[in-house]
């Protein structure tokens, strides 16, 4: 495993504020090829319904209708306070946007409250807006929206909860967990903060100046997985021991973190480069067995998808890329599927210029996408005819809808139109609402998906 270790990190970031459409995409670097580890297995359960999955991760995570994952980091404050330092992570497509001058606006409000036993809570309220410029970005179901605030606070036991609302729809949604917030003497370390950018600060008192990364994942093959560590009033020259653990506690890095001492304060960075990350968990472990602090990172295969897995991505992949790809890579042994892994990235990378896939990253949006919308047929939603069709085509020009009064021999009955792809499919009701697609739309829409990925090799 490849580490890079530093002391100072650049740039500069305006720390404690709201970024706007400014999701992990902007913080992301490198380039594919990462081996495909033994990642650890994941439910597809999990991967659809990720909130209880990252709450097992240690972080705070709200389900449907208005989803988010946050974190709290904690540095030292002045005097005896420590910063407690919350980040939230949304999604654009979770909020009601309106048409406004120059594109759309979102607005929402966020309530964090501090619970602590014995003392009046601390309750803190924010408004908020959002603003893009295009229909499209509104629909975005990626990291797109960052929200970030600091609090000093006195360290010691609290429950945190975080109400997140939007006005124009009424939606609500609300998390909450238990907190200790540290107490950082002389000689201590802070647990490490995984952020996408961060800057080394001169003094106790000043702000954090980083920007924390709430969900604690890196895309696999494309991500950069950024850690920051402080230390506090070390007399002198001092090590503290650094480990990576990987999937199954195999040790994976080991070495030491280097403190010069007689400061205040001291920071480090250690980055992960993505040659170098395994598939499935990474416990980051900073300082002696018994005073240790653990964060707990995830590797995934998609940011917008929690998916660990090589066989389970493969399975989802059933309409991304060339049937023989997929074939190739599900055929492999284990190690060789790394170089066909970073075959397969860059031959459907559109725009090899950026570190992502964006092809791939809104394939797998997609998938999240119908198995939200189209649950209502008892089934999950990607697996459902509707959800495979948008999956494979996206969202149609236009769907028409009959009513049963006027087609009661065969019942409801729903036309999807594709402009571009010179196509209409029509799904039937089966009966208790599920929509099938008719025989003779399942074979236009097998050789329309054939078509499509012929033109897209």
């Amino acid at each position: 495993m490849r580490v890079t270790v530093r002391q100072f990190i650049v740039p500069a970031v305006a720390a404690l504020c709201l970024l706007a459409a400014c999701g992990g995409a902007g913080a992301r670097g490198g380039a594919p090829g990462a081996p495909p580890g033994a990642g650890n297995s994941t439910t597809l359960a999990q991967i659809f319904g990720p909130e209880q999955y990252f709450q097992k991760l240690g972080r705070l995570a709200a389900p449907e209708p208005m989803p988010f994952v946050g974190t709290v980091g904690a540095l030292r404050g002045a005097g005896d306070s420590t910063f407690a330092v919350l980040a939230l992570s949304l999604s654009n497509r979770v909020f009601s946007f309106q048409r406004e001058t120059g594109g759309f606006a979102a607005r929402y409000h966020v309530d964090v409250r501090f619970d602590r036993e014995g003392v009046p809570p601390i309750v803190f309220g924010d408004d908020q807006t959002v603003r893009v410029q295009t229909f499209k970005e509104t629909l975005r179901s990626d990291e797109s929206v960052l929200y970030q605030k600091a609090f000093p606070l006195v360290p010691g036991a609290y429950k945190v909860t975080i109400t997140l609302k939007d006005p124009t729809s009424g939606n609500v949604a609300t998390t909450g967990a238990g907190l200790t917030i540290p107490r950082f003497g002389p000689g201590t370390v802070t647990a490490p903060l995984l952020a996408y950018q961060a800057t080394a600060r001169g003094a106790v008192a000043d702000k954090p100046l980083l920007v924390l990364n709430p969900r604690g994942t890196a895309a696999y093959g494309g991500d950069t997985l950024l850690a920051y560590v402080e230390g506090y009033d070390f007399r002198g020259p001092t090590q503290v021991p650094f480990r990576i653990f990987g999937p199954r506690d195999t040790l994976l890095y080991s070495d030491v973190l280097r403190f010069t001492g007689g400061k205040a304060v001291e920071s480090q960075a250690i980055r992960l480069t993505p040659d170098s990350l395994v598939l499935g968990e990474l416990r980051m472990v900073v300082g002696d067995t018994g005073k240790a602090n653990t964060t707990i990172a995830l590797v995934s295969f998609s940011q917008d998808l929690v998916l660990t897995d090589f066989d389970e991505m493969l399975s989802l992949l059933r309409f991304f890329g060339t049937d023989a790809q997929v074939k190739r890579m599900r055929e492999a042994p284990t190690g060789e599927r790394a170089p066909l892994w970073r075959e397969f990235w860059q031959s459907t990378d559109p725009n090899r210029a950026t570190p992502e896939n964006e092809a791939l990253e809104a394939y797998f949006a997609r998938i999240a996408i119908a198995n939200r919308r189209f649950r209502d047929e008892g089934a999950q939603g990607w697996r459902t005819d509707r959800g495979e069709v948008y999956i494979a085509l996206g969202e149609p020009d236009e769907i028409l809808e009959s009513s049963p009064n006027t087609t009661a021999a065969t019942g409801r009955v729903v036309r999807w139109t594709y402009v571009n792809f010179r196509v209409q499919l029509f799904f039937s009701d089966r009966g208790f609402g599920r929509l099938r697609l008719v025989p003779s739309s399942r074979s236009e829409f097998e050789r329309t998906v054939q078509r499509v990925r012929r033109i897209g090799q």
